[in-house]
């Protein structure tokens, strides 16, 4: 190669990497808002009206998601409803032990599958290392998209026990 072109390729990995810390947290924010969205309403949802986005002010503040639903961890209801969610002949008692509420548990869960991450090793990072679900798939499988994977697992778990405590 040439200097000429080797120069040329170093300019472009720095424009790209320019481009992407510039469009990240825009594409980012805007994901966050999508899946906030899904998790509300259940399922897709529905376009703003142009009257709608037109009145809306550029910072208008997020709305707050609605608690969960109050699930022990140790509820037979979850145990039936994550059954299927885990590796077949899981123990139930052993699966969810250690985690703070049934929407955490839930969450880990539905991530391990959907990423086909193990599940005590999702749940090993985020009970023993401290780390959030996003940052556990993160290292876990680099290549899978992991807060995108995290907020619909959130989101699963949000309609699992919504469906047990309603």
């Amino acid at each position: 190669m040439t200097v000429g072109k080797i120069t040329a390729l170093g300019f472009a990995l720095v424009g790209a990497f320019t481009l992407g810390v510039w469009t990240g947290p825009h594409l980012m924010h805007r994901s966050e808002q999508a899946a906030s969205a899904v998790s509300e309403t259940g399922g897709v949802p529905d376009a703003p009206s142009v009257a709608e986005t037109a009145a809306a002010p550029a910072s208008a503040p997020r709305k707050a998601i609605a608690p969960a639903a109050r699930v022990d961890v140790a509820a037979p209801q979850l145990h039936a409803r994550l059954r299927p969610v885990l590796n077949r002949g899981a123990d139930m008692t052993l699966a969810a032990e250690g985690f703070r509420s049934a929407e955490q548990f839930a969450t880990v869960a539905h991530a391990a599958r959907n990423t086909e991450v193990p599940f005590l090793l999702l749940k090993y990072r985020v009970l023993s290392e401290g780390k959030s679900v996003a940052e556990a798939i993160r290292e876990s499988k680099p290549a899978v998209n992991a807060a995108v994977e995290a907020n619909l697992a959130r989101a699963q778990a949000r309609s699992d026990i919504a469906s047990i405590a309603g």
